[in-house]
Parts: C-alpha cells; structure tokens; sequence
C-alpha cells in the first residue's frame, strides 16, 4: 500500500508539471491532452498493458508492476511511460533503503562493508537518473518533432544511466571471497530493480518509437 501510494505521488506530479507547462503553452493544449488520455479504443486497458509489456525483457514481471495502475494508464502510451518510472523509482528508493539497513550490520566484512557501500552509491545515481528522466518528460508538453526528440533522448540517456547504476551495484558483489548472506540479500533486491527499470527502458523506446512513427507522414 505504502508503494502504491508513493507511486501515485510521482503520477501525480508529474500531471501537474504537464499540465502546467501545456498552460503556458496554450490554453487548448489542455482539451486536446484530456481528449487524449480518456480516447476510445477498441482494447481493455488490461490487454493495452499486456501489449505493451511484450515489448520488454521480462514482460511477466512487467504485467505485474502496471496491472495495478489500469485506471491511470488506461489505453495511453504517455501516462504508461510515467507508470512505468515511477515504479522503478519506487522501487529503487525502497532498495536502496534496504541495503543502508544492511550496512549496519553486525558482524559485516570488511570488503562486503566496501561494496554495500559503493552499492548504496550507485542506487542514489540510479535514483537520481530516474528522477531526471521524469521531470524531463514532464517537460515535453506536446513536444513535436526535433524538439521531441531531444527530450526523449534525454530520458532515454538517463533511464539507460539508471540500469547501468544499479548493474554496477550487482557487480560490486561479483566473486566467490563475496558470497554470503549479505550478496544473497542485495542481489534478490537489486537484480529486481535492474528487471524493473530494463523493463521501464524498454517502454521509454517504445514511447519515443511510437511517437517519432506518428509524426511520420
């Protein structure tokens, strides 16, 4: 519930800086989106968020991360997109909580101590990275051509930073000197919040791909 919560917190801010920014615009930019967040289509939101997740490393994991959101998503490529990253950030944040926890441990090696360490490091980046990615895409309003572009690349840089953050994590821990309950403990964490943001990547390029395809004539 306390995910959940935090998540639609992201959502919901996200909206605002959109809808600010589309205000300053023009005043009908606001019609237009609304029109198109609650657009018929000829799917469930279920089967849209099942489409759209075949598209991705781990489509399974990636169905249970969004079934939730089906009343913001709805049949809409954007508000998919910032579902998607705002799960990652939620659950990068809740990770990089954990290993903090597992830094004070007792009884803790040293070289374990090192790479918990450079871990909690990389999750921050890779936090950073996610937060980055929203607020660019809170920034694109019904940004066309060129100008989309830019933003997108933008987002995709920094999802991409995210994953390779939380891969280097992983790779602190490489070695059999390291195995224990510590790795044990971290990787369950980390490898589901590489899954998690490989899949967010993935739907980031589906977006930019869909978009650019649109605008094609």
């Amino acid at each position: 519930m306390r995910e959940d919560h935090m998540i639609q917190s992201y959502i919901d801010t996200y909206i605002t800086i959109l809808l600010v920014n589309m205000a300053a615009r023009a005043g009908v930019y606001l019609l237009v989106f609304m029109s198109l967040v609650t657009a018929e289509s000829s799917i469930t939101p279920s089967e849209f968020i099942r489409s759209s997740c075949r598209a991705t490393r781990y489509p399974v994991l990636c169905v249970q991360c969004l079934m939730g959101y089906l009343c913001v998503i709805g049949q809409s490529e954007r508000q998919l997109t910032i579902t998607a990253l705002s799960v990652s950030i939620s659950r990068t944040r809740s990770s990089a909580s954990f290993v903090k926890k597992i830094s004070k441990a007792r009884g803790i090696k040293p070289r374990e101590y090192r790479a918990v360490q450079d871990c909690i490091e990389n999750m921050g980046d890779s936090l950073d990275s996610l937060s980055q990615s929203v607020r660019e895409l809170g920034s694109i309003g019904h940004a066309v051509g060129e100008d989309f572009v830019w933003h997108m690349t933008n987002v995709q840089t920094w999802v991409s930073a995210a994953l390779t953050d939380d891969n280097t994590c992983l790779d602190g821990f490489a070695g059999p000197s390291m195995n224990g309950i510590v790795k044990a403990a971290i990787k369950d964490r980390v490898v589901n919040v590489a899954q998690v943001t490989s899949n967010t990547l993935a739907l980031v390029n589906r977006f930019a791909s869909s978009h650019r395809t649109a605008e094609t004539p």
